[in-house]
């Protein structure tokens, strides 16, 4: 897998909200993220 090149601000904004969350493990935030994914796609089809 290649890196991308994500904005500066979109990074700031990821480690402020893993940060913010009491608890979060990266492995929590991976299947949040996994979660909002697959409902987004559920949404539009």
């Amino acid at each position: 897998m290649t890196m991308k090149d994500y904005l500066d601000e979109f990074k700031a904004d990821a480690v402020a909200l893993y940060e913010s969350t009491p608890g979060a493990t990266y492995k929590s935030i991976v299947a949040a993220l996994r979660s909002w994914s697959a409902a987004a796609r559920a949404d539009c089809g």
